[in-house]
């Protein structure tokens, strides 16, 4: 059986626990060894997919269609793996689990508990992916705060689990707040103090603390933690603000964590980590040599982890080109005819984001007007590609009243119409297309060029597609659909030939960007609006129907 590493939060949310058990596991995955991460959420749904991102940020979707928490996309993108339904796991999962079982009698005559029926789930989870020889350490990072009520069986679970394996095989890492009091110019670590305290109280006591800190910890500062949190000196961590996700690796290894967990863990060290090509990505991610501005046109612009993986698409594929990529977000619900040139002005490259429901729709459709008719680079995701079309039918094809029949059922061209095996689900929870599908794209086209392959692989999350009864009417007025599903003939990928860029495909190339393997659409956008930043002084002629830039 594998190693198994827990990581909890103390003090506060947000400080970062994805990005601490990323890295930890990237250090490790550098020195020789399989590792992989698990998240276990604290919330009673089964899963995010019926979340607004307003609550709780995008919804990461797996090679295997589970909708997760955002926090696998940070593990795929370090360890440049895929995870997969088990890598996620929430409050409602379990508790579903459980109810399932006792409906079919399998715990006859007991009384169903927090204790034991619910730990024991969570604790076969936590173990799943340990079991045979795929992994050599497995992470487990427990959602929520130290504290939360709704976190107590998750904290229960892993008291046991330090008390079931073997001591050499389960260390418990500590994310914690040390505060900088400005006006009495001090560390503080009482919050830290309390926070081991709590946990303490629950049964489960930290092997190494790592500390969220604005200002460097001392050694006088350290030895003060360690006393009264009863860890070693060795085992506090420094968890300096970094300017980007990218640099917490080697951060962490500065301060030595993969070395300490795999002396706790009694695990050989067989070689120093092999970091060349992230080293690479991040000299290139320092050091550019040019600068792009990309629009993204969506409706949760708000919260920046609504597009966490589209955001970190634009690193990966600006590392590439050299080139920095500023993003602007315009709020596609205030966009109109009269202010989107004012709005979009200055940009090289728009995206139209995904998203649900009809609010903002009729801005993000003037948006791409405007990308379309001025040669700007336009690369339109999921709902965006679905607004790419519903504008050519009215603007080109002159079906005013186009539209997808998620926003208008009454519509006389329903160009984006509901997937036929869609329309008879009624339950909302995990029933989208979900995963990795094919699409087979055409030689010669944009597509075939940005892939250089004529068979892909890409993930999906929809219920809507092309309404394929339109196709032979837009190929006719200059659209290419490029990129197909080979089974169902769905229409994947869309482009302008006679465009500067102009794409839109109905999967979602941002979730399978990594650092070390960058999604090839976004590369070739921003290498596209690299050109258009490059001759933006050259006076262009609008880019019309069948005209060329």
């Amino acid at each position: 059986m594998a190693k198994f590493i827990f990581v909890t939060g103390g003090v506060t949310s947000s400080l970062g626990k994805g990005i601490i058990a990323a890295s930890l596991a990237k250090l490790l995955q550098a020195r020789g060894l399989r590792a992989t991460i698990q998240k276990f959420d604290p919330y009673i749904n089964v899963d995010p997919g019926t979340l607004n991102p307003y609550e709780h940020g995008e919804c990461f979707v797996t090679e295997d269609g589970a909708e997760t928490d955002l926090d696998l996309g940070h593990y795929e993108r370090f360890l440049n793996i895929y995870t997969t339904q088990a890598n996620n796991v929430t409050t409602g999962r379990i508790y579903q689990t459980v109810i399932n079982k006792e409906r079919e009698g399998a715990y006859l005559g007991k009384t169903v508990q927090v204790v034991p029926h619910i730990t024991d789930e969570i604790k076969r989870r936590m173990l799943l992916l340990g079991k045979g020889d795929k992994y050599d350490v497995v992470l487990t990072e427990i959602g929520g705060t130290v504290g939360d009520i709704e976190s107590l069986p998750f904290i229960e679970a892993v008291r046991q689990l330090q008390w079931e394996l073997p001591e050499e095989d389960c260390l418990v890492v500590h994310l914690t707040l040390i505060p900088y009091l400005k006006a009495a110019k001090e560390l503080k670590t009482k919050p830290t103090q309390h926070s081991v305290k709590l946990m303490s109280e629950n049964g489960v006591h930290p092997d190494i603390l790592v500390c969220r800190t604005e200002e460097p910890l001392n050694n006088e500062i350290k030895r003060k933690i360690a006393q009264f949190c009863n860890v070693k000196q060795e085992a506090v961590i420094e968890a300096a603000d970094a300017a980007t996700i990218y640099e917490v690796p080697l951060l962490m290894m500065r301060e030595k964590l993969d070395q300490i967990c795999m002396k706790k863990l009694n695990l050989v060290q067989t070689q120093e980590p092999e970091l060349t090509k992230w080293k690479a990505f991040l000299d290139k991610l320092k050091y550019p040599k040019s600068k792009v501005t990309i629009g993204l046109i969506g409706k949760y612009i708000e919260l920046q982890d609504a597009y966490k993986s589209i955001l970190e698409s634009f690193i990966h594929a600006g590392a590439i080109n050299e080139c920095k990529v500023q993003v602007v977000n315009v709020h596609s619900e205030f966009i109109t005819a009269e202010n989107v040139e004012e709005k979009l002005q200055g940009l090289d490259g728009l995206l139209v984001a995904p998203g649900f429901g009809h609010r903002g729709i009729e801005g993000k459709i003037i948006a791409v007007q405007y990308a379309r008719e001025n040669g700007l680079p336009f690369f339109g995701i999921c709902l965006g590609m679905q607004m790419a079309v519903i504008e050519y039918a009215r603007n080109i094809l002159g079906y005013t009243d186009a539209h997808s029949t998620e926003m208008d059922e009454k519509t006389q061209h329903p160009v984006i119409n509901m997937m036929e095996e869609q329309k008879k689900i009624k339950m909302k929870g995990g029933t989208m297309r979900l995963g990795a599908y094919p699409c087979e794209i055409k030689e010669g086209s944009l597509a075939h060029r940005i892939y250089e392959a004529t068979l892909i692989s890409e993930r999906h999350r929809h219920r809507y597609e092309f309404n394929n009864d339109y196709q032979e009417q837009f190929e006719q007025a200059g659209m290419l659909m490029s990129g197909l599903n080979p089974e169902t003939g769905l229409v994947e990928i869309i482009e302008l030939p006679n465009h500067p860029f102009f794409v839109g495909v109905q999967y979602h190339p941002e979730l399978k960007s990594t650092v070390e393997n960058p999604a090839p659409l976004f590369v070739h956008f921003v290498a596209a609006a690299k050109k258009y930043n490059e001759h933006r002084d050259v006076i262009k002629k609008p880019v019309l129907h069948g005209e060329m830039i």
